[in-house]
């Protein structure tokens, strides 16, 4: 249901607060306040993963038996499991040379290791990001300078060209598909190239996700992505470095561990002509993934597109529940053009200018006190929250940032709910938000 301002006022003078909580929508579950009106409540586990495919617990116990779990333990002429997986990680997002680690931070590392970053060098990166960016920034030796990030959650290409043209001795341009979402790419491409600053891409969050027909990773030189717990694909930790530079995979995968001729055991590397001194040049960071994790992450890959359908298709009609019932009160981030592939595992919104801090925690409490815990990025303890980055802290103000995060909510979509689930909470969004406007309408 959709109120005017009007509306609001009338209703709730003449019945009261809950009248303005309404349920148009069907809910499994449901509780009843002190007013006797029903409100919808979640009871399902907003942190529930996905669970990884029968097919893995196989091969997985055959690894467990071996105990072969270290990816360069295997016969000559072998392939190990890291390297099969490899091979199916490159083939899905279309890149030549891949390179499993431990972690989608260690690939954001050595995206700048491997890319020319030299001590203390700049890079430009999105103020709206994971803590773990301007970690690995710090992590490579390099000092974060960050971009405004817009009310659609990406990077500015406005104030992108303002930052690279104030540091004209930064080289590098690190840009975060934050929650899935890209920003311009052709645009961030053409201000980079202007000013002789390399691109990469953190993909963390974008497996999947495609711009204009090529997976995400490709505007840029190399790219990372991950298979931490919550991503598309689940190792509890790990991430892959990807790239067609043959001179940045080859140093990824000695700084990872293949010293010695230990990259003769991987089947996504260039030749050995491009190792050509690396392993006594360059140290061993020991950031190799293992088999086990290699072994867990292969049979997701071959569900990640009915997946994806799934995560759109409720994504969609979530939105459109929103937009029709509380669209005067909030804004759902728009995708860019040029995304034509996207993928919507978690969903966001701005709550507009009328909410004020004091409304922004009390809708956020009413989520949670049915059941719907809602993030806000730009909470105090939030590490997404450039303000927590005491590490790698910003210089200058972000104005467009910080407004944006004081009203973006967040909220994640697990796959193995059922669809009644999601009904329940687009019914708690709503209602939540009508609750706290019925509150103030008479202030």
């Amino acid at each position: 249901m959709h109120f005017t301002k009007l509306a609001v006022f009338s209703l709730v003078a003449l019945t009261g607060a809950e009248a303005l909580l309404t349920n148009p929508m069907k809910s499994s579950t449901s509780t009843t306040t002190p007013f006797g009106v029903d409100r919808a409540y979640v009871t399902r586990d907003i942190k529930t993963p996905d669970p990884v495919p029968e097919e893995a617990y196989e091969e997985t116990l055959g690894l467990l038996k071996t105990g072969r779990m270290y990816r360069y333990n295997i016969a000559p002429g072998e392939k190990s499991v890291v390297s099969m997986c490899e091979e199916e990680v490159a083939a899905y997002t279309g890149h030549k040379y891949c390179v499993a680690l431990n972690s989608c931070g260690s690939a954001l590392m050595l995206l700048l290791k491997t890319s020319g970053l030299e001590p203390g060098g700049k890079v430009i990166s999105n103020a709206f990001t994971f803590g773990a960016v301007p970690s690995a920034i710090e992590h490579a030796g390099g000092k974060a300078v960050y971009v405004e990030s817009n009310y659609d959650h990406v990077m500015c290409p406005d104030d992108l060209e303002k930052k690279l043209t104030a540091n004209p001795d930064c080289k590098h341009v690190l840009i975060s598909h934050m929650r899935g979402k890209v920003a311009d790419m052709d645009k961030i491409k053409e201000i980079s190239d202007k000013h002789g600053a390399t691109l990469l891409e953190d993909c963390a969050h974008s497996l999947g996700v495609q711009w204009q027909g090529k997976h995400t990773g490709h505007v840029g030189v190399a790219c990372g992505i991950s298979s931490q717990s919550y991503k598309m694909i689940n190792s509890g930790e790990g991430g892959f470095l990807l790239t067609d530079d043959p001179d940045i995979a080859a140093k990824t995968a000695v700084y990872a561990g293949a010293y010695e001729k230990l990259s003769t055991k991987h089947t996504t590397v260039p030749g050995l002509e491009h190792f050509e001194g690396l392993p006594t040049s360059l140290p061993n960071y020991s950031l190799r993934m293992s088999n086990l994790a290699a072994s867990v992450i292969r049979p997701q890959m071959k569900t990640l597109e009915p997946r994806i359908e799934l995560y759109n298709k409720r994504y969609w009609k979530i939105v459109k529940v929103l937009e029709e019932r509380i669209g005067e009160h909030i804004q759902i981030p728009e995708d860019t053009p040029g995304m034509n592939v996207p993928v919507h595992d978690s969903i966001q919104w701005n709550l507009k200018s009328h909410f004020t801090p004091e409304m922004t925690q009390e809708f956020l409490e009413e989520c949670g006190a049915h059941g719907l815990p809602v993030e806000l990025f730009g909470h105090k303890s939030n590490a997404r929250n450039f303000i927590n980055w005491g590490f790698a802290p910003a210089e200058e103000p972000l104005p467009m940032t910080a407004d944006m995060l004081a009203r973006a909510c967040d909220c994640r979509m697990p796959l193995m709910w059922d669809d009644e689930d999601f009904d329940d909470m687009a019914n708690v969004i709503c209602e939540s938000i009508e609750s706290v406007l019925a509150k103030h309408s008479d202030q």
